[in-house]
Parts: C-alpha cells; sequence; structure tokens
C-alpha cells in the first residue's frame, strides 16, 4: 500500500509518519516537503521517497504521476493562527487542502477508493458566530468544502478533530516537533496533567493520532464511524475527538 503524506515536519505530521513506518503493510511513503524532513532522513527506510514540493496550490503532470497507484494520504499540513496572517492562514489551512484535493481526484489507486484524511481540530464549527476564532471558521469552510468533493464520488475525504495533542513519552518524535513558545509550555505544564488525568475526551496522545489517522487513510476504519462523536455531512465523515477515541479503542 502506497501513502502520502503532508506536515510531515510538524507534531501530527510526525506522528503519522512514525505510523507509516511502524506498519509493513505499507510498502511506499511518498513525502510531500517544501523542505528536508530529518525524520525521514535518519530513518533511513527505503520505503519514504520526499519529495520537495513548495507551491502546495499546484499539482503538474510530473508530480501525480509519481503519486499514481497510492491509496490515501495524511493531510496534516497547517499552522497555528497565531502565526500567521490571516490570509496566509487561509491559504495553508483551507486552499492547499482543497487544491490537493481536486489534484488527487486524477490518482488512480491500486485499490479501492482513494482517501484522504484531512487533520481539523475541534473547536471547529460549520455554523460560525461573532465571536468564533478564525482557526474554527475557516477549518469549518474547509471540511464543507472537502465534503463536497467527496461526494463526487472520486475519492473519499473525511476529516478527524484531535484536541489536546499530546507528543508526551512519544519518544521516536520528540527530536523532531518543532518547538513550540514559551507561553504554549508553560500552558501544556499546567493544563496537560489535568487532561491526561481527568479530561480524556479533550486529549489526544500522538502515538494514538499517528496510528488511527494512518487506519483511516488505509481504510481500516470502515464500518466504525457509525456512532457517538462522528458526522456525515455531505460525502466526508466528520470525526470529533470523541468519535476519533472511541474508533481506535481508547
Amino acid at each position: 500500500m502506497h501513502l502520502i503524506l503532508t506536515g510531515a515536519t510538524g507534531l501530527v505530521g510526525s506522528a503519522a509518519l512514525d505510523a507509516m513506518l511502524r506498519t509493513p503493510t505499507i510498502s511506499k511513503i511518498t513525502i510531500l516537503s517544501r523542505r528536508p524532513v530529518p525524520f525521514a532522513q535518519e530513518a533511513s527506510d527505503p520505503r519514504v521517497n520526499v519529495i520537495l514540493h513548495q507551491n502546495f496550490n499546484q499539482y503538474d503532470t510530473s508530480l501525480l504521476e509519481q503519486l499514481q497507484g497510492a491509496n490515501g494520504c495524511v493531510w496534516a499540513l497547517g499552522i497555528s493562527q497565531t502565526l500567521v496572517s490571516a490570509e496566509d492562514y487561509v491559504k495553508i489551512t483551507k486552499d492547499y487542502a482543497l487544491s490537493a484535493a481536486n489534484a488527487f481526484e486524477n490518482i488512480k489507486p491500486d485499490e479501492g477508493k482513494f482517501r484522504m484524511v484531512y487533520v481539523s481540530g475541534e473547536g471547529t464549527t460549520h455554523n460560525p458566530g461573532r465571536f468564533t476564532p478564525i482557526f474554527g471558521r475557516v477549518k469549518g469552510e474547509t471540511e464543507k468544502e472537502l465534503a463536497a468533493i467527496s461526494a463526487r464520488g472520486t475519492i473519499q475525504v473525511d476529516s478527524v478533530r484531535p484536541s489536546f495533542v499530546d507528543k508526551q513519552g512519544h519518544e521516536a518524535i520528540l527530536p523532531y516537533v518543532p518547538a513550540v513558545p514559551f507561553s504554549m509550555k508553560a500552558m501544556v505544564a499546567v493544563a496537560g496533567p489535568f487532561i491526561r488525568g481527568f479530561m480524556p475526551s479533550q486529549h489526544s496522545p500522538t502515538p494514538m493520532l499517528g496510528r488511527g489517522l494512518v487506519d483511516m487513510a488505509m481504510g481500516k476504519m470502515e464500518g466504525k464511524f457509525e456512532g457517538k462523536g462522528v458526522e456525515r455531512v455531505g460525502g466526508s465523515w466528520i470525526v470529533s475527538n470523541i468519535g476519533f477515541r472511541r474508533m481506535v479503542g481508547a
């Protein structure tokens, strides 16, 4: 099985890459990245092919040829709304994902239907209000437009909304995840133990998250979507953190 990964230099992408590397039935891992991926380089796994791709709004014939036969994609490309302008946040969060989904309709998988898993986030809404933060509004718009693409029937696109993404104890990815501001470290230090101990519904440990995202892209979650924490929108399943934990058996 051949999977595509984006966002491999980030926290969620690193977790997904670790899960892919640990899955022997995955025969090829294609990473689309603007820059080299140290985790992939040091893994020295012959299954991994890193393609340096600068414009995530464009997928030319040459690139699509390299992606032919792929069975799915974990779309973990993203950025905090606090680190870029509103315009760039929309481009990175929404425009890139929609461009990719449209391009992936041209991929003919080795078997079955191509599956794209979009990493969204808790707090996302399809009905924003006056005080909805930009990430909640933009990711909600993205989920809905991806659902419309999925409804066309060429590919399956589903969205997952992790909550407190927690790398604690995930030794394989710790050397590669990006540093966070001091304010974020302080918040995690204070809130992390409480969430881990008393709010499991808001907890997304990276080993669980990475494994579940990869399983979804591989089609291993079929039959598990229906139930608490998951809703159907257009052609997509929208999976909340509660639903995701249920699906992975956490």
